[in-house]
């Protein structure tokens, strides 16, 4: 049987961070292994972590690396409305990869059928240019307090009559009742377009977990796709949640860092690859704990910097730093952390609270205004200090700010010089040759690069500046090759492939997947298992 149209799978969970996000990133890795073109694609996304598009818009790190997964270029239309909380009942709205507005939880709720006219739109764009569109739903369908103007699950699976794939996380106990729970919630229509389930994260004996599973399709009527095991050691950019697990051998630790988390942290992916390094030991620390016994301190990228600021000083954290500088330890601003540590950061708009200045930690010759047009930036160029401008950097600049130095050129020493060609939006940066500085002590640094650490030979000359000689690792685009490929590997042997094909193309099988995707019949017949629960 053909299928007419572009095909689109919705993979939604049981709870947050239940494996949505990992697993459309592996169905992405899985279908473009087979010749097939796909794109991620995300309705609606509420997190504090983001990505710069080429064309210079921003959506959310998962997206971004799902694209890697699908190995096409991130665009906007994968994640068509980005939300980042600027405080506990409000967000800035990012619409088509533009910020327009900030919105308190109520007036986004009635704002919703706009947004979903921005959603559809960037979905009907993908599927012109991709016969498989991979969906990811946001936290649970059986959230039934936002099932109304819902665009971020079954209300976006019911507008384009789509399949849904529901997955639960069973390392946190409870899989059956977060399973039979979440489908007993749904309307009957809901219930209809869900073809199957996926337990992910099992560790243990698949035979003790059989009766269990035969129990719920009984129960549900539904099938178990597949039970994906859990990956040890699986180094994939997160969403949102901080990851603070870190393994390490202590007599190989050359180098203690400690990053205070704000209320609005942003980008703590910037910390993966100082937390895959086995020669750093990283901490996350939290209110209530201390910054003292680091080599480093690391101020992190936040939503909103002068209450983080604000934050600093009530939480201590701002006396514990001015102690730490005065025994010779470092400290490094990155994007929010960098603006923290000038002379002063003015908001006469009231871009991010309420207008006002507020002076800052004043280790560093900047002062900052923040402005309502975003600095939307893929960046690259060369590190200054010890190698002459021969060490490589590259990252992203997302942030509000324009910082001017309070020094004049040639009385203070730069973090970076990066190449003009690069800047996306010339017109509106800051700084088009340099980026950051240094403190005429060498003690504090600053940049407004997300992503510094990612370039090894970058990460380990900020390394050197902060006191250790370590051993370079692989490239951060290395360690998320790798970690696709274990989870595709993982979905190619542990899902019900012909059971999912038929759901994709509405049961009408391998043909249905063929006629739309052009692939050829006999060798998606080949390339398909049936180990869903191996």
């Amino acid at each position: 049987m053909a299928v007419e149209k572009p095909l689109t799978l919705m993979v939604q969970g049981t709870t947050s961070d239940a494996g949505k996000s990992l697993l459309v990133a592996g169905l992405c890795r899985c279908f473009n292994n087979i010749g097939v073109r796909v794109a991620p694609f995300k309705p609606q996304n509420m997190a504090l972590n983001s990505a710069v598009t080429p064309e210079g818009g921003e959506i959310g790190r998962a997206q971004a690396l799902q694209a890697k997964a699908a190995r096409v270029i991130p665009h906007t239309d994968m994640n068509p409305v980005l939300l980042k909380p600027s405080s506990d009942i409000g967000a800035q709205v990012i619409i088509q990869g533009k910020a327009i507005t900030d919105m308190d939880a109520a007036v986004y709720h009635d704002y919703k059928t706009v947004a979903m006219k921005a959603v559809l739109e960037s979905h009907q764009r993908l599927q012109q240019q991709y016969p498989l569109v991979v969906v990811e739903g946001a936290g649970s369908p059986a959230e039934i307090n936002l099932r109304d103007r819902d665009i971020a699950n079954m209300g976006f699976a019911e507008a384009v009559d789509c399949p849904v794939i529901i997955v639960a996380d069973i390392d946190r106990g409870g899989v059956f009742a977060q399973l039979v729970g979440t489908l007993e919630l749904l309307s009957p229509s809901e219930q209809q377009r869900v073809v199957g389930f996926v337990i992910n994260k099992f560790r243990g004996d698949i035979k003790l977990l059989e009766p269990g599973l035969d129990w719920l399709t009984e129960r549900t009527g539904k099938p178990i796709l597949g039970v994906l095991p859990y990956l040890h050691n699986l180094s994939a950019a997160a969403e949102d949640a901080i990851d603070v697990q870190q393994k390490r051998d202590e007599n190989d630790i050359r180098l203690r860092i400690k990053v205070p988390v704000f209320s609005r942290i942003s980008n703590h992916t910037d910390f993966d690859m100082l937390r895959e390094h086995p020669q750093l030991d990283l901490q996350f620390v939290g209110p209530g704990q201390s910054l003292a016994d680091a080599d480093l301190i690391i101020l992190p990228g936040s939503k909103n910097v002068r209450a983080d600021l604000a934050m600093l000083h009530n939480t201590g954290w701002a006396d514990q730093l001015a102690r730490h500088l005065r025994y010779g330890g470092k400290v490094l601003g990155i994007c929010g952390g960098y603006q923290m540590l000038g002379q002063w950061i003015h908001d006469p708009d009231g871009i991010e609270d309420q207008p006002g200045s507020s002076a800052g930690l004043g280790y560093l010759p900047i002062t900052t205004t923040l402005f309502p047009d975003k600095e939307l930036i893929n960046s690259e160029g060369v590190l200054l200090g010890e190698n002459d401008d021969r060490t490589v950097v590259s990252g992203y600049q997302i942030h509000a700010g324009r910082t001017e130095y309070t020094l004049p050129d040639g009385e203070f020493q730069p973090f970076a010089r990066l190449h003009e060609s690069q800047q996306a939006n010339p017109k509106n940066a800051s700084h088009t040759s340099i980026d950051g500085c240094y403190s005429a002590d060498n003690q504090v640094a600053g940049s407004y690069l997300h992503g510094l650490f990612d370039t090894p030979q970058a990460l380990q000359q900020i390394l050197r500046w902060a006191g250790a000689d370590t051993r370079q690792l692989a490239t951060y685009d290395q360690q998320q090759e790798d970690a696709l490929d274990r989870i595709a590997d993982a979905c190619q042997q542990h899902l019900d492939w012909p059971t999912l094909i038929s759901a994709v193309t509405g049961f009408s099988g391998v043909a249905g997947f063929s006629a739309v995707t052009g692939l050829d019949q006999e060798f998606l017949s080949n390339s398909s298992t049936q180990e869903g629960r191996a």
